[in-house]
């Protein structure tokens, strides 16, 4: 089968988010089918952007036919990145016949979040006779409509809307990485039947790969371990989304036990977070580090903490990398969270508290820290279990096409 995944912020593991697109095109590819991503050469998510002069670059990765194309910078939420959406689109709408006729793909998978890009997807499928499949990351306009406190009324969301209502009408197929947006979807057009849920998952290869830490990791981590405290760490972006204050207000009342927290990571918030806790002693931040060490570094700590904060749209579900990623290091997971699942209850694979709630994140801290070596590797087994069993992407990959060929 030709496939061709439309996904505006698709990257690669060098490059950074968004890593589904790529460990999903690796398993298809392994398969026996030919993939082609369309992104573009600028998003907010990555930490590198491909190096491109034209507008249209086709490059390989790791395999992986890349289709780039060329969007203008942009920083926040600012009228650029509406402008950069729309070239992004506008530029793939102008190409759709040469990618129908060159490609020839028998699926269009529509996958960037925003739900502007099934208007070029539609057209390339239709051109080629293909399946059109919507994939549901975030719900727009819902999103920025609850979150940014837009008018459903607002220009921006409106068009938003009329693009997410023709998807659920004219999709084939509508795969959702949120386990709980039937109704929504439902509510906005599509037919129940159309509707499936793929979540997200990790890469079992890389996690088999033998990485040898450098010089410079080793050190710290050992340092960290010298002081035989129990060590939870935080591993991802220090954002307004992630909620650390509630965490690090955590470590303050735990100050006077033997007990460290350590965020590893960069984002918008880590600067003001350093300097605000920079007198306390047991809790320390660590620089952003390769993904590709995330394995080894997640295994030297006692337990991992996830936070949320309270978001009305997390009644809709949660698929989280970094919960899946926690449970292969085979550690207990701390998860702060109010949404319509929790995978770390499903799994029984650590201790799930109120959101938002500095005294029970607290609580769940010293509970944790106060078990036995056997009870916390037997919660770790449980989460290793369950994601190796539910969330590989050599499973979710096989799953997402059985949809479309049966």
């Amino acid at each position: 089968m030709n496939i061709l995944l439309i996904n505006h912020y698709a990257g690669t593991n060098e490059m950074g988010m968004e890593f589904r697109p790529y460990y999903l095109a690796k398993e298809w590819i392994k398969q026996g089918h030919n993939v082609k991503i369309i992104a573009a050469t600028f998003t907010h998510l990555r930490s590198k952007q491909p190096i491109v002069n034209q507008t249209y670059t086709t490059e390989n990765i790791d395999g992986i036919d890349y289709f780039w194309i060329q969007t203008p910078k942009y920083e926040g939420n600012s009228i650029k990145r509406f402008i950069n959406m729309l070239i992004f689109v506008i530029r793939l709408w102008f190409k759709a016949r040469y990618l129908a006729t060159k490609f020839a793909p028998q699926l269009v998978i529509a996958s960037s979040t925003y739900p502007l890009d099934i208007f070029p997807a539609r057209k390339i499928a239709k051109l080629s006779g293909a399946k059109l499949c919507f994939e549901i990351h975030d719900l727009w306009p819902l999103s920025p409509m609850e979150l940014g406190g837009y008018s459903k009324y607002h220009p921006f969301i409106a068009i938003m809307q009329y693009a997410e209502n023709i998807a659920y009408r004219y999709a084939d197929k509508v795969i959702s990485i949120l386990p709980k947006t039937l109704e929504h979807t439902v509510n906005h057009g599509l037919e129940p039947n159309k509707w499936n849920c793929i979540p997200n998952g990790i890469d079992i290869a890389t996690w088999q790969q033998e990485i040898l830490p450098d010089a410079d990791t080793v050190k710290l981590l050992t340092d960290i371990k010298r002081d035989n405290y129990f060590n939870i760490a935080y591993l991802g972006t220090h954002g307004i989304a992630n909620a650390l204050e509630y965490l690090l207000e955590a470590a303050v009342l735990l100050k006077n036990y033997k007990i460290k927290i350590i965020l590893i990571g960069k984002g918008n918030e880590k600067h003001k977070l350093m300097e605000k806790y920079k007198e306390y002693l047991n809790i320390l931040f660590i620089d952003f580090i390769p993904k590709k060490m995330v394995p080894f570094v997640l295994q030297q700590f006692d337990a991992l903490y996830i936070g949320w904060r309270k978001n009305a749209l997390y009644r809709f579900g949660i698929s989280p990398n970094k919960i899946f990623d926690y449970m292969m290091a085979a550690k207990p997971i701390i998860h702060s969270v109010e949404a319509a699942n929790d995978p770390v209850a499903e799994a029984e694979c650590g201790i799930s508290i109120q959101s938002e709630n500095t005294t029970a994140i607290a609580e769940a801290i010293l509970k944790i820290s106060n078990m036995n070596i056997l009870q916390l590797n037997e919660m770790g087994k449980k989460g290793k279990e369950f994601v190796i069993k539910n969330h590989t992407y050599n499973i979710l990959a096989e799953n997402f096409l059985k949809i479309f060929i049966n």
